[in-house]
């Protein structure tokens, strides 16, 4: 089974198809693009490389019709050229952050006080909700935010309004999951190194 980004089934085939018309060949050379993608993205220390694969292929995805008809040579290099882009803005975003005093943040003020670390906890989950992109803060938000049986029929709804299957939606949520995971061990971790 092929890994998927959120785009649709058709424009999977119809992505496979300019890849190279021969189906075999197609999935092959898709498997290699992704593998070759995250490796790219590993090697430039992005946050979140198999997330930004997944863009690289949503935004092709987008482009696909005039692609078709404008673009000559081998496809595999649009989609070398999209990813680094995607660096560019992914380094953009680093440096404002990074730009920032780490006084403005609100982080700073309760892990000086003594206050209780399931409270530290969830100021280090805004700080690093607020770092996501604005679509993978909302999808995660819109994820979670039901129980029981209500959350079953939200996120099937959530998967059809995003166009993608509740499998293709809970690996998306999983890995944006698996970010703010890592987001928020650091934060702690930068907590406990400042006691």
């Amino acid at each position: 089974m092929l890994p998927s980004s959120s785009i649709s089934t058709n424009t999977l085939d119809e992505l496979l198809v300019w890849l190279n018309p021969d189906p075999d060949e197609a999935a092959s050379v898709y498997l290699q693009l992704r593998e070759d993608l995250t490796r790219i993205f590993i090697w430039n220390r992005c946050i979140d490389p198999e997330g930004l694969t997944d863009e690289v292929f949503d935004r092709v995805g987008k482009k696909l019709p005039e692609l078709r008809e404008i673009y000559e040579g081998d496809a595999r290099l649009y989609f070398y050229g999209v990813a680094r882009n995607l660096i560019k803005e992914h380094l953009r975003k680093i440096r404002t952050l990074s730009s920032r005093d780490v006084s403005e943040l609100p982080l700073r003020s309760v892990l000086e006080g003594d206050e209780d670390s399931s409270e530290i906890r969830e100021v280090c989950l805004e700080f690093c909700l607020k770092r996501l992109t604005n679509d993978k803060r909302e999808l995660i938000l819109n994820y979670y935010a039901k129980d029981k049986q209500a959350k079953i029929d939200h996120r099937n709804h959530l998967a059809k309004s995003l166009g993608m299957s509740v499998e293709s939606l809970r690996v998306k949520a999983f890995r944006i999951r698996t970010t703010l995971a890592q987001c928020i061990e650091r934060c702690l971790d930068r907590d406990t190194n400042k006691k």
